[in-house]
Parts: C-alpha cells; sequence; structure tokens
C-alpha cells in the first residue's frame, strides 16, 4: 500500500494515516517475506469461504474435520487475529412484539431448549428486516431438536395470516406431525383465535413465554440476530433491492439448515445431525 501512494505522498504520510510507526514499517521492510503454512492457508480459506462468520473454536473444528489438521483454538484465534480473520458480526437488536392479549398459554419449555427426537419442540418468531426499500418481516419455526428451519415466511406485514401461513407449511414440511409443542412469545398474532384455533385443529400443544422475557425463546431469538449479523453484515439499511433482501433470505437459510456447523450439535449442520441421527 506505501509503494501504491508514495507516488502521491510522502512515506510519512501515508504511515501516519494508516497508523504505523516508521520504525515498525522499516523493520518490517527489511525482514524477508514468510511463507503461509499450511494451517494458515486453511484458515483463511475457511474463514472467507464462510463469510467470516465463524469464530476461532468452530474454524478449529473445521480444520480437524475437513482438513485433519488439529491445532489448540488459542493457536488458530491468534492466527486469525493476526490475520484480521475474526467474525465480523453487527451489533444485535431485538424485535418486540406488540398488541392486546387474547388467549395466552404457558410456558411449558421453561428455558429447557433441548429436545430428544425431531418435531417434539418447536419455536416460533417474527423478526424485521429492513435492508429493502420497504420493511419485510420474517415468520420462522425451529425444530429444537437439531435447530433445523421448518418453515418460514417473509411477508410485507405482520398479520396474523404471516404466522398461520408459517405454521401450515411446516406442519406440510413434516407431514402432519401431532403432539408438538409450539413456543412462542406472547406476540397478538400468536394469541390471537385464528392462530390458537389452528394449533388446537392440529393436535399442537401451545407455549409461550413470560411477558417481556426473550430469554425464554432465546433459541429463535438467536437465529433472527444471526440472519443479521451474518448475511447483512455489511448491508446498510434500506440498500437493497426488494428481490435482493429475497434472494438473501433464501440462500441464507439454506446455508443455515445445510452448511452453517452448531457446537450444540456437535459441530454438525442441522440437517447433518438428522441424518446422523435417522
Amino acid at each position: 500500500m506505501v509503494e501504491q501512494f508514495r507516488r502521491n505522498y510522502t512515506i510519512k504520510a501515508i504511515l501516519a494515516a494508516l497508523g504505523v510507526a516508521r520504525s515498525t514499517y522499516y523493520r518490517w521492510k527489511k525482514e524477508p517475506e514468510k511463507m503461509l503454512s499450511e494451517a494458515e492457508e486453511k484458515i483463511i480459506a475457511l474463514c472467507q469461504g464462510n463469510k467470516y462468520r465463524y469464530g476461532h473454536r468452530k474454524i478449529t473444528k473445521l480444520l480437524k474435520r475437513k482438513f485433519k489438521i488439529k491445532l489448540h483454538r488459542n493457536t488458530v484465534q491468534r492466527i486469525m487475529q493476526r490475520m484480521n480473520l475474526q467474525c465480523r458480526v453487527k451489533p444485535k437488536r431485538k424485535w418486540k412484539s406488540q398488541g392486546e392479549t387474547t388467549i395466552v398459554a404457558p410456558d411449558l419449555l421453561k428455558r429447557n431448549f433441548m429436545a430428544s427426537k425431531p418435531d417434539e419442540k418447536w419455536v416460533t418468531d417474527i423478526t424485521y428486516v429492513q435492508y429493502g426499500p420497504e420493511t419485510l418481516y420474517l415468520s420462522t419455526i425451529m425444530d429444537l431438536y437439531n435447530n433445523e428451519i421448518v418453515a418460514y415466511k417473509l411477508y410485507d406485514h405482520q398479520q396474523t395470516s404471516l404466522v398461520l401461513d408459517t405454521l401450515e407449511a411446516a406442519l406440510e414440511a413434516r407431514g402432519n406431525p401431532t403432539g408438538v409443542i409450539l413456543h412462542s412469545d406472547q406476540g397478538s398474532v400468536y394469541t390471537s383465535y385464528a392462530f390458537q384455533r389452528l394449533i388446537k385443529e392440529e393436535n399442537l400443544v401451545s407455549s409461550m413465554s413470560r411477558r417481556g422475557n426473550c430469554w425464554d425463546n432465546a433459541v429463535i431469538e438467536s437465529f433472527h440476530s444471526n440472519i443479521k449479523s451474518e448475511e447483512f453484515q455489511f448491508v446498510k439499511y434500506h440498500a437493497l433491492s426488494i428481490s435482493e433482501v429475497i434472494c438473501r433470505v433464501q440462500d441464507y437459510l439454506h446455508y443455515y439448515n445445510h452448511e452453517r456447523i452448531q457446537e450444540k450439535l456437535g459441530y454438525q449442520s442441522p440437517l447433518e445431525y438428522r441424518g446422523l441421527a435417522a
């Protein structure tokens, strides 16, 4: 970079702009160029390939799993810090539901987000997506057995039809299971008679977080934070077209279910974990 700009600026000015001491720069110039090790090359490839979504723990697991390279996670962390490969995310924001309560169900999960089999516990929530010319609302249903997104809908409103269509899509995707605990917050769309009636008709069991307590539905809220911080990490609000937003959401959900490894799943993706368990 210094060589590139020194035709127009003095070295002193360039180094001042970069925040690099002159002694550091000249000492670096005298040192022979170091070749990257195989491990460093693989770490760079993994971080770039996953769009800098992973921290050093997941990169360590992928190194061992994909390339049979065993390094302590602290070593991987130092390499990532030295090469500026750390996980790059935006601060997370939370969506709060509003509306008058109609039907409130008890909290059956009580923050127990583990399930012993598929279609035992589902969690659901809505988040806003503000990266297009208008705000979209993403409704998702997740299976707590493997944190797989069973179904989702992306609409330009957050009315009751959004959650009804999401639930119907989930039931269709899983062959209409019965007895599933469906956990949500106390948003007006979830406490509505229409949504609760559908739950009853399909022989599901309704469960709800305590009012104003986001930790009671932390897993799905964390997923919604992840899609914003990982897929839209460098995107300004209202900077994309509607079609671009839709494509990004679709791409991320496919990536999340098929490729994104999770510590809870033994560093497998949701579908990999479900396949191994089957």
